[in-house]
């Protein structure tokens, strides 16, 4: 996963090449406000293909949750068993609010990380205290040697530590234990350790595959002197879950959705046959399903699939490339280029920014439907911005159907991957689900920043659950809920007796 998108529109200065546009722009001002007053008609064909293609009608999404159900039923029978990994967390124990001491988190994500620590005083004082700092990974780094990486988290971690003081008091006679959120491919092997398969995000760091990335930072810490040890491993779903969980009992899935997408759940440990019987005594663990890996019975489009066609892996991560920020601005800009070089959408020249990909960003699209304004400026300064277009009123409407199209679809899908997870857990357990106050704690700079989005996910949930059964399904946001969550998990899993 990468780290939340930020939704604030990018003002990109408008390319010289552009300027083929508008040449002799004074005597061609009337031709062009005929051609895109006619704009409407052009496109209208390729608008309602559009439109017809990424339909979610009830059906659809009855189907997408149902293949969801089955998919993770596949994975957790046998490794491999389908799209879904269903990967094993480790997480056996959750926080219960009974959790006291001092405690760190590090979250590793994508070329910002955070280091974070917690004071917890058990159910009476809950958090006492808390303090986190961000640090950008200089570029050099994300192509460094792992040893190079690895040392410049731990400087950063110590630096962070000696800052301590205040309402921070470490229990005598113990190291202090860290929660390390790391979003990258990585194949658990328990609860604190984990073999990184590779990196992602543009990171190319050398030496660090098929090696425990646990094992590379206590060596890196060890290095610096900082007498810190890792005490639990987990992804951003997983710690969103877990510092959801601590607040609220009734939280049994988290979604991730920013600039990428996941979701994981809490699950019966009989309910997973590859586990062949090897239970912990709670009898429940976390299951990270990498849900962006799901394809099937998915509404598609050409933009789909050229998009897809030429990502670097192609054929992988259909659902992510259809529901998550890192992709929507690209589907719109290429539904946008087609209406511009077949249907004049902006007059008789194609914006050659237009055909930059990623150029058109899911902040951008955001941007533009909060636009409120009569003549619709936002949407005229976003586009003239962003791919260097003039546009007039009619244009603007169509640009904003096509990124509600778009946006439409991603979030009443993922409402169908919700339901999904919870159909597959009441199916288990009659009752557990549906019939009682159930918590769907999200996160994500997507799911936070993107009004329309979240209400057509919202949408999409009450609808495929009926009134009364999704009055009890609470959708909630978790804002930041990873680092802390990875903090409760270093507490809940200490290798220290528990005196709570």
């Amino acid at each position: 996963m990468l780290t939340a998108m930020s939704v604030a529109a990018t003002a990109t200065a408008t390319s010289p090449a552009v300027g083929s546009f508008y040449i002799r722009r004074s005597t061609r001002v009337l031709q062009l406000r005929m051609d895109v007053r006619s704009s409407a008609i052009s496109v209208s064909p390729i608008l309602t293909k559009l439109q017809k293609d990424c339909a979610t009608s009830l059906a659809v999404l009855r189907h997408v949750a149902d293949s969801m159900s089955a998919d993770m039923r596949a994975g957790l029978a046998v490794d491999g068993g389908s799209d879904l990994k269903m990967i094993l967390s480790y997480v056996d124990s959750l926080p219960t609010g009974n959790e006291k001491g001092l405690f760190y988190a590090l979250d590793l994500g994508g070329t910002n990380f955070r280091v974070l620590r917690v004071q917890l005083g058990g159910k009476d004082e809950r958090v006492i205290t808390t303090e986190f700092e961000q640090v950008f990974i200089p570029q050099e780094l994300m192509f460094a040697t792992s040893e190079e990486l690895f040392d410049f988290i731990a400087s950063v971690l110590a630096n962070f530590a000696q800052k301590e003081g205040g309402k921070f008091h470490l229990t005598p006679g113990r190291k202090r234990e860290i929660g390390f959120t790391f979003s990258f491919p990585v194949k658990q092997t328990s609860i604190d350790s984990g073999i990184l398969i590779k990196w992602t995000k543009g990171f190319a760091v050398s030496g660090t595959a098929g090696k425990d990335v646990v094992a590379c930072l206590n060596e890196a810490m060890n290095r610096k002197g900082l007498d810190m040890r890792v005490s639990a491993l987990v992804n951003d779903a997983v710690g969103t879950l877990a510092g959801a969980r601590y607040w609220d009992d009734d939280v049994m899935v988290a979604v991730i959705l920013g600039t990428g997408t996941n979701a994981c759940y809490v699950e019966r440990m009989d309910a997973i046959p590859k586990l062949q019987g090897e239970f912990s005594p709670s009898k429940s663990t976390i299951v990270n399903l990498e849900w962006g890996a799901f394809s099937k019975r998915l509404p598609l489009t050409v933009f789909d699939r050229d998009m897809d066609a030429a990502s670097i892996n192609p054929g992988e991560q259909i659902f992510e490339k259809t529901i998550s920020g890192m992709y929507l601005g690209e589907i719109a800009r290429r539904a946008l280029l087609k209406m511009a070089e077949e249907g004049a959408l902006f007059g008789e020249s194609v914006p050659q920014k237009l055909a930059m990909p990623f150029v058109l960003r899911t902040p951008d699209l955001s941007a533009m439907q909060q636009d409120n304004t009569d003549d619709l400026q936002t949407v005229g300064s976003t586009l003239y911005d962003v791919v260097g277009v003039e546009s007039n009123l009619n244009s603007r409407k169509i640009v904003l159907q096509v990124c509600d199209t778009i946006v439409k679809r991603a979030g009443r899908l993922a409402g169908a991957g919700i339901v999904g997870i919870l159909q597959k857990i009441e199916e288990d357990s009659k009752g557990a689900i549906f019939g009682k106050r159930t918590v769907v704690a999200m996160d994500g700079g997507l799911y936070e920043r993107y009004p329309q989005y979240r209400r057509y996910l919202k949408e999409a949930v009450a609808e495929l659950l009926g009134p009364e059964t999704s009055h009890n399904i609470v959708i909630e946001h978790s804002k930041d809920g990873s680092g802390i969550g990875a903090a409760l998990l270093a507490a809940t899993n200490s290798k220290y007796d528990h005196n709570y």
